[in-house]
C-alpha cells in the first residue's frame, strides 16, 4: 500500500502516476473536485427520489412509525460506509466495491461482488426510473400520455404501469445521452440537480413542520397498522422499513468515481460519509414531518399517493406542483447517478478481462473518455427491465426490493472479506499509510456492519405477499423472486465463472496497463487469485 499521502493540490498527473502503481493507465478524465465527489454519492441516494417513491409503501404498512425503520438503517449504513472509507483511501479505483473485494479476497468472491453489483444496479435504474410515473402525472396530467388521469401518479393500475415504461424509457434515453457525453457535463448537471435537491428538500422540511397537524408523538403510536401482520407492530415495521432500505444506498459511488476525482485518496472517503450525513438528517427529517403535516392520519390516499398527496394537502397546487417539480429534477440527476456508477463498475471488470468481450466494453472513445458501449448496454437493460412492470404491476415493487437485496449482498462482498481479513489480523496493514483508519473501532464496526448487512438482506428478500404480491392475484413466482431472481443470478455467474472465466489471464488488459512503469512506493496489485 501507499506510505505517502498524496498532496491537498495533487495534480491529475500525481493521481495518474498513483494509478499507475495499480497496474492501469489514466483513461478516464480526471476533472472531478470535491464537491462533485459528495454530489455523486448524494445524489445517488437521493431523498426526494426514495422518499417520494417509497413512502407511500411505508405509510401504508406501517404509518407514522415507519420513521423507526430510519435511523436503524441510517446507523447500519454508517457502519458499512466507515468500512468503506478505509477502502477508498487505500485503493483510489474505478469500480469500488469490485475492487475492494479484488484486494482483500479471492477471485471468486470479488468476481461475484462485482457481478451482482451490475445486475442490482441496472435494476435500480430501471426501479427509479418508474419513479417520473409517480410524480409528473401528479403535477399535470399532460404526463399522463397512457391511461386516463385516474392513473396519475400510480403505477400498480394498467394505464400507470404502461405510462410508467413511457415516461422512464424518456428518462433513460437522457441519462445516457448525458453519460456518452462525459463526465464533466454529467458532473455539471448533477451538481445543480444535487443543489437543488438540498435547497428544496430544506425549504419543504421547513413547510411541512409549519403546516404539521400533528406532534412528534405520532410516532410512539402503531394506530392499527399492525393489524395482520404475524408479528404484529414490528411485522409491520419489517415491511414499511423496505422504505428507508431503498434509500439509504450507493454511497460508494464517490469510490466509484475515483480515477475522475482529483487527488481521491482525500476527497473520496469523506464524501462517502457526508453523502450518508446530508441525506440521513433531511430524510428523516422529511419522513418525520410528513407525517406529522398529514391531516388524518388514517387517510387512505397517503398510501396510494404517497408525499405527493401530503405536500399538495398541506401547501396548495401551486406549492405542491413546485415541489414535485424539484423532485423530478432529483429522480432525474438521481436516475443519472446510478448509470454512471454502473459504467464505471462495467468498466473496470472488463479492462480486468473479466467480462465478455471485455476489450469492447472497456474500450473509452474519443476526447470525451467515456465508454460508451457500457452506457448502451445499461440502457437497454434498464429499459427492458422497464417493461416487465407492465405485464403485471405488482413488478414495481419486486424490482425496488430485488434492487435493494443485490446491493446488500455485493456490500457483504466487501465487509465481509474485510472482517476476515482482520481477525486474521492481517487489515489493515502494516503499511497503510496516513490515509483513513477505524484504528481500534475497526473490528467492532466491521463486525456489527456485516451482521446488519446480513439481516437487512434476508428481512427485504423475505417471501412476503405484503411486497411481492401486494397488488392484484397473488403469484408463487412473485412471492418468491428475490430468492428466485438472486439464485439464478449466482448460479449463472458460478457457471460463467467456473467454465469461462478461469480459464482467462487475471492480467489487466494490454491497451489498459499503465504506461510507466509500477513505482516502488506504489501498492502493489490486490489479490488476483481465480
Amino acid at each position: 500500500m501507499a506510505t505517502t499521502e498524496a498532496k491537498p493540490g495533487a495534480q491529475p498527473t500525481d493521481d495518474s502516476h498513483e494509478l499507475a502503481g495499480f497496474g492501469y493507465k489514466q483513461e478516464l478524465d480526471r476533472s472531478l473536485g470535491s464537491f462533485s465527489s459528495f454530489a455523486a454519492g448524494f445524489s445517488y441516494i437521493s431523498i426526494l427520489t426514495g422518499v417520494t417513491a417509497l413512502f407511500a409503501t411505508g405509510y401504508l404498512n406501517a404509518g407514522p412509525g415507519v420513521w423507526w425503520t430510519w435511523p436503524v438503517v441510517v446507523g447500519g449504513q454508517i457502519l458499512v460506509a466507515l468500512c468503506f472509507m478505509e477502502m477508498a483511501a487505500q485503493y483510489p479505483i474505478a469500480g469500488s466495491v469490485y475492487q475492494w473485494s479484488k484486494q482483500i479476497s479471492t477471485g471468486y468472491t470479488s468476481w461475484m461482488t462485482g457481478w451482482i453489483y451490475i445486475v442490482g444496479a441496472i435494476t435500480t435504474i430501471a426501479a427509479v426510473a418508474v419513479d417520473w410515473q409517480v410524480v409528473l402525472p401528479q403535477i399535470t396530467s399532460s404526463f399522463q400520455i397512457a391511461g386516463s388521469s385516474a392513473d396519475a401518479g400510480l403505477t400498480f393500475t394498467k394505464g400507470g404501469a404502461q405510462n410508467a415504461l413511457l415516461l422512464g424509457t424518456i428518462l433513460i434515453v437522457l441519462t445516457t445521452t448525458i453519460n456518452m457525453l462525459g463526465v464533466k457535463l454529467m458532473a455539471r448537471i448533477n451538481n445543480v440537480g444535487v443543489m437543488a435537491e438540498l435547497i428544496g428538500s430544506t425549504v419543504l422540511v421547513i413547510l411541512l413542520l409549519f403546516n404539521a397537524h400533528h406532534g412528534p408523538q405520532i410516532i410512539f403510536h402503531s394506530y392499527g397498522f399492525g393489524h395482520g401482520h404475524p408479528w404484529g407492530y414490528f411485522g409491520a415495521l419489517l415491511v414499511g422499513g423496505l422504505l428507508s432500505a431503498y434509500v439509504m444506498y450507493g454511497f460508494d459511488t464517490a469510490g466509484t468515481l475515483a480515477e475522475e476525482t482529483n487527488n481521491p485518496r482525500k476527497h473520496a472517503p469523506p464524501a462517502i460519509i457526508r453523502a450518508i450525513g446530508a441525506a440521513a438528517i433531511i430524510g428523516g427529517l422529511v419522513i418525520l414531518f410528513a407525517s406529522m403535516a398529514n391531516k388524518h392520519i388514517l387517510d387512505k390516499n397517503v398510501g396510494l399517493l404517497g408525499l405527493p398527496y401530503v405536500m399538495k394537502q398541506a401547501f396548495g397546487n401551486t406549492t405542491g406542483n413546485i415541489f414535485l417539480a424539484d423532485c423530478a429534477l432529483a429522480i432525474f440527476v438521481c436516475c443519472l447517478a446510478v448509470q454512471t456508477a454502473t459504467i464505471r463498475m462495467l468498466f473496470s471488470m472488463a479492462r480486468d478481462n473479466r467480462l465478455p468481450f471485455g476489450s469492447a466494453v472497456a474500450r473509452v472513445s474519443g476526447h470525451r473518455k467515456v465508454p460508451i458501449v457500457p452506457a448502451l448496454i445499461t440502457g437497454i437493460l434498464a429499459v427492458a427491465l422497464l417493461a416487465i412492470n407492465v405485464g403485471n404491476q405488482s413488478a414495481f415493487l419486486v424490482i425496488t426490493g430485488i434492487a435493494i437485496i443485490m446491493f446488500y449482498i455485493a456490500y457483504l462482498g466487501v465487509t465481509a472479506p474485510m472482517l476476515i481479513r482482520r481477525l486474521r489480523g492481517e487489515w489493515p496493514k502494516p503499511d497503510r499509510g496516513p490515509y483513513f483508519s477505524l484504528g481500534r473501532w475497526g473490528l467492532p464496526v466491521n463486525i456489527a456492519a456485516v451482521i446488519y448487512g446480513v439481516l437487512v438482506a434476508i428481512n427485504i428478500a423475505w417471501p412476503r405477499n405484503a411486497v411481492y404480491n401486494a397488488v392484484g392475484k397473488p403469484h408463487w413466482y412473485f412471492q418468491w423472486s428475490p430468492v428466485l431472481f438472486i439464485g439464478a443470478v449466482v448460479i449463472i455467474g458460478t457457471l460463467y465463472y467456473f467454465l469461462v472465466q478461469v480459464k482467462k489471464s487475471n492480467e489487466v488488459l494490454e491497451e489498459h496497463r499503465a504506461d510507466i512503469p509500477e513505482l516502488p512506493h506504489m501498492p502493489a496489485m490486490g489479490e488476483m487469485a481465480p
